[in-house]
């Protein structure tokens, strides 16, 4: 196995979902492709990838947005990971969180998806649920609002002023995981409890 880090943005395929809640992690990535000065292009793998470094000397990654829904993010992700021969343990999803507020970072490793169908088909295709998480906290649905329908909506008006502080927060993240480890990462984006 390389030491080349995977970093997987959830999300659906489409303008249509582009500004959705569940595609946050796809828009983390954007600013990470950012940061590196490179461009998605498609992979056989059935995702858009950028390949290279993130910083100067810094670790080898290739950023991927799977080009299939959501729900079916694992083949695309195992596939990825066979092809450059990358381990689960160097495997980052990222991905919209409704039970962490708006505004929030959370990191961990493995555990459960709850209820996150994209984590729970990665988990499937890599067979094992060991492999790390950004969550970025979207919130939950107002009153009776189902999950689905507020995820796949735009965020509210007053959140899309907060939203690039957010993404900017959740890429800071991603690299500090790679740099420094989980608990470093968590110690720094964990607000300390009272």
């Amino acid at each position: 196995m390389t030491d080349t880090w995977l970093i997987v943005g959830l999300g659906n395929p489409g303008s249509e979902y582009s500004n959705n809640r569940h595609n946050v992690g796809q828009m983390v990535l954007d600013e990470l492709a950012s940061r590196m000065g490179g461009k998605f292009k498609v992979h056989k793998a059935r995702a858009q990838v950028v390949e290279g470094r993130l910083g100067i000397g810094g670790p080898r990654v290739v950023l991927a947005k799977p080009m299939t829904y959501m729900n079916v993010s694992g083949g695309p992700v195992a596939g990825l990971c066979n092809f450059f021969d990358i381990a689960p343990d160097h495997v980052i999803a990222v991905h919209d969180e409704i039970d962490i507020p708006f505004n929030t970072v959370k990191l961990k490793m493995g555990g459960g998806e709850g209820g996150h169908n994209g984590l729970r088909d990665i988990s499937k295709a890599l067979a094992t649920k060991d492999y790390l998480r950004v969550r970025v906290g979207v919130g939950r649905p107002p009153g009776r609002m189902e999950t689905a329908d507020y995820v796949l909506r735009d965020f509210a008006t007053a959140e899309k002023k907060e939203l690039p502080f957010l993404l900017d927060e959740a890429a800071d993240a991603v690299e500090l995981l790679m740099d420094q480890g989980l608990l470093a990462a968590q110690q720094k984006h964990h607000p300390a409890k009272a």
